[in-house]
């Protein structure tokens, strides 16, 4: 079974409610001028003192019907031809003619 990892709104809520039981048990909370920095200027800056993977590797379940149905379904595809756009009528295509030393001459329009 896979824990359910805490969203936003369940970690707003558990400090909403350690603020709250500080506050009840006599903390005070103290403020601070605006354009004051908390961070002591001496420590090492926080990308190399923070852990990125703080939980285990989840284990993850094979499920072998879904994954051979998904296989199934693609080779499927992969098998199935474009349908051809053919038109009622065939396009003109611009055609160069070439002299008999491999020079272009002009081109033409010619009908396939």
């Amino acid at each position: 079974m896979v824990k359910k990892l805490p969203d936003k709104a369940d970690l707003r809520a558990d400090l909403d409610r350690e603020t709250q039981r500080f506050l009840r048990e006599g903390g005070e909370v103290k403020s601070v001028p605006p354009g004051v920095s908390g961070k002591d200027p001496l420590a090492p800056p926080l990308y190399l003192t923070r852990r990125l993977f703080a939980e285990p590797r989840a284990e993850r379940t094979l499920v072998p019907e879904v994954v051979a149905a998904i296989e199934e379904r693609r080779k499927a595809l992969q098998k199935r031809q474009p349908a051809s756009k053919g038109s009622a009528r065939p396009r003109p295509r611009r055609k160069i003619l070439y002299d008999d030393f491999g020079e272009p001459l002009r081109q033409v329009w010619v009908d396939d």
